[in-house]
């Protein structure tokens, strides 16, 4: 249940992210320097903490390790994330975007083969590879219906091409953002603490911001105060507590796959926190009743993913099983 909290908390401050970017898509900025710049302004704050921690000397002995996976699984975790849902603000409104993201969801237990589960029996702690946790993902199916259904009234609004690219772009980054997760939790085995692992990963990607941020230069010039400052309450509320917050939420259900989908399902309230925000700070539109429709039933598999996420395990299978 601590998890479950903790994932809710970093919820409502990864909503940020959808409101500040849909206002900065509002206002002209380039969506080059709203997924590069957040990173940038991240970097100092993280170091601020993590040296205060004495902590930053720990942190460059593991990136030192491995410095060619930190960068690909940090740029495959943070970069094919964020960018994608930076690009995406151009195709639709914050609350649309959130919801959409919960296919991340669903993307999170297919990858569930590629990692390994420790789990404690009468013959010690064995390791096991992952399964698909189907009860789980039957319930994520509400979620995939309830987006259908959004982004079908999104499509009766705008082109259906504008739709299926900004359907894409969110699907890229959904199996982007826990493949890098776990990867760089996996790589790490709890050796260093969320604000260490988020910092790490994000000076591992820095390669990444800097060309989208040339690339930005090149095709935008250089981008206004108001991005700037808007892009740094990101990089603050979003990059900072939210991802801190997600990710020590995973590291407390680190090693099983079940727990770790219900974790990762309580960004569904991202949905609700965007919507809330848009319409308080941006005075948008109240979403039709049909998209009320879909998110609901986004917010419905969020919960029942949750509940069948937290029942007991039948077993697993002894072929895969391989002490350690």
């Amino acid at each position: 249940m601590k998890a479950i909290m903790i994932g809710i908390l970093s919820a409502f401050f990864f909503a940020f992210t959808f409101v500040l970017n849909a206002a900065m898509e509002m206002n002209g900025g380039s969506w080059y320097w709203s997924a590069s710049l957040r990173y940038f302004f991240m970097i100092p704050l993280l170091l601020i903490i993590v040296l205060y921690r004495k902590s930053l000397r720990a942190l460059m002995i593991e990136l030192k390790k491995a410095p060619g996976k930190w960068m690909l699984w940090s740029t495959i975790g943070f970069g094919l994330f964020y960018a994608p849902i930076c690009f995406a603000a151009a195709y639709g409104p914050g609350w649309l975007i959130a919801a959409t993201w919960q296919i991340t969801i669903i993307s999170g237990s297919l990858l569930a083969p590629l990692f390994y589960e420790m789990r404690h029996t009468s013959q010690g702690v064995i390791r096991i590879k992952g399964q698909i946790p189907f009860r789980g993902l039957l319930m994520s199916l509400i979620i995939l219906v309830g987006v259908f259904v959004i982004q079908w009234d999104h499509a009766s609004v705008v082109s259906v091409k504008d739709t299926f690219i900004c359907t894409l772009a969110i699907l890229i980054a959904s199996f982007a953002y826990p493949l890098g997760n776990r990867k760089m939790m996996a790589l790490t085995n709890k050796r260093l603490d969320p604000y260490q692992r988020v910092l790490g990963m994000t000076i591992a990607s820095l390669p990444f911001w800097l060309l989208l941020a040339f690339i930005g230069l090149q095709t935008a010039g250089m981008p206004s105060m108001s991005q700037v400052y808007q892009s740094g309450l990101v990089a603050l509320f979003s990059g900072v507590f939210a991802t801190v917050l997600f990710f020590a939420a995973t590291d407390l259900v680190q090693g099983n796959m079940q727990k770790l989908g219900a974790v990762e399902a309580t960004q569904s309230f991202e949905v609700l926190f965007a919507m809330i925000g848009e319409v308080i700070i941006l005075s948008a539109p109240l979403p039709s009743a049909t998209a009320t429709v879909g998110i609901s039933l986004v917010i419905l598999g969020m919960a029942l993913h949750s509940y069948v996420s937290n029942l007991p395990q039948k077993g697993f299978k002894k072929e895969k099983e391989e002490t350690v």
